[in-house]
């Protein structure tokens, strides 16, 4: 038996998929995936025995700015995209029996299954990626910003962007692999049945008419590695350190640097991620150190606080860990929605994003530093399930046996 997993974006977007895969493989599965072609997710794949598809340009160089590139280059990105997956799909699935997509960017996976007559499975790994009337659709870059504030008008708005940008090239590629044309694609990608790899408690699903949601719980692995000797010796140092890091993203540095002097003056240690965009705030005091790669999930238990963008890795790993967090979202895709995940728990507090002062830093690491902020975040992380590959690996093989 064989499935090919798809996806495109950063480390957030692939390491799940990756969760499956190893899941997949203990069930006796032969596992493909259609991933960008940066070379950390080359070495990843090849690591666990995993073959990459490579699609798509690196991400990496997609993301080096503080900006976002232009809503015309967004535009040909997308379509671009759109053509690759039509040309690299139909050979990827050859002998498989699934695919699995994972982020609203798969625009041709299910048209590829439907042609090739296997099974089909959209995920999003947060609820908010889904039509709810419950919540308004996630900041989409490069497309307009709507007026409307009802979340049914909103989720409309949203399938007439999608339409715009995809439509015509979907459906000019259906039509010359002999499939009809679809006339709403966002659901047509989504299906009324999509499957969500997000934890129940962290990021539940409501109800909602015309969606039968299978939420499986987030999809991680256990890391192992240990720590390096250099982080180690600083987190021993002293009294535990404030974590701060942006994962893939590249914030201005004001905010980095504004955080980072909030945290020294309430007399806290600061450690600095350096991340996609290279960060260093390091002046040569003792009380701040820099890391590049390291293991959140053995780090973030020894840390008084995690200050990030609002990526679900992130925070999930975080609330598993216990400790408190200080969301500073960039207004990207699902960050907004983690980062009110985190408010509406009280297990940190969640900023206004860029426009963060000095003084709204201040007094949010003094909430997050309150006992009682500290209590709610350790009894959330004793409540949070690790077993979602491995349910979803088991939901997938049974479907198709």
């Amino acid at each position: 038996m064989r499935v090919l997993l798809s996806t495109y974006g950063t480390r957030g977007d692939v390491e799940p998929l990756v969760a499956l895969a190893v899941r997949l493989r203990a069930l006796g599965v032969d596992v493909r995936m259609c991933a960008p072609p940066d070379e950390e997710f080359a070495e990843r794949l090849a690591g666990l025995g995993v073959q990459l598809v490579p699609i798509g340009p690196p991400v990496r160089e997609l993301m080096r700015g503080t900006t976002l590139p232009s809503a015309a280059d967004l535009s040909r990105y997308r379509t671009e995209m759109v053509d690759a997956q039509f040309d690299i799909f139909p050979a990827a699935v050859e002998g498989c029996d699934a695919l699995v997509a994972a982020g609203l960017a798969q625009i041709a996976a299910r048209s590829v299954a439907e042609a090739a007559g296997i099974r089909y499975v959209y995920t999003s790994y947060s609820a908010v990626n889904l039509p709810s009337p419950h919540h308004a659709p996630p900041p989409r870059p490069g497309w307009p910003e709507p007026e409307a504030t009802d979340n049914r008008t909103l989720w409309e708005l949203d399938a007439h962007n999608v339409n715009v940008q995809f439509a015509d090239p979907l459906n000019s590629r259906r039509a010359a692999i002999g499939l009809p044309p679809v006339d709403n694609v966002r659901d047509h990608v989504f299906t009324d049945r999509p499957w969500l790899a997000a934890d129940p408690v962290l990021g539940p699903w409501r109800e909602t008419p015309g969606l039968d949601v299978t939420q499986t719980g987030a999809w991680t692995l256990p890391d192992e590695r240990p720590l390096p000797a250099d982080l180690l010796a600083f987190l021993e140092a002293g009294a535990p350190p404030v974590y701060v890091g942006f994962g893939s993203m590249s914030p201005s540095p004001d905010i980095v640097r504004r955080a980072v002097e909030a945290i020294r003056a309430q007399g806290h240690r600061v450690l600095v991620s350096r991340g996609w965009a290279d960060l260093d705030v390091v002046d040569g005091r003792d009380d701040c150190f820099a890391i590049g790669e390291a293991n959140h999930q053995r780090l973030f238990g020894k840390v008084a606080a995690v200050v990030h963008h609002g990526g679900a890795g992130t925070t999930l790993t975080a609330a598993r860990a216990g400790t408190p967090q200080v969301v500073v979202p960039l207004q990207l895709a699902d960050n907004p929605y983690w980062a009110g995940r985190v408010a509406d728990l009280d297990i940190g507090v969640a900023l206004d994003g860029p426009t963060s002062t000095a003084e709204s830093l201040s007094v949010a690491f003094k909430t997050a530093f309150a006992p009682e902020t500290q209590a709610r975040a350790r009894a959330l992380g004793a409540k949070l399930r690790t077993d979602g590959a491995a349910v979803a690996a088991s939901l997938l093989l049974d479907a198709l046996r």
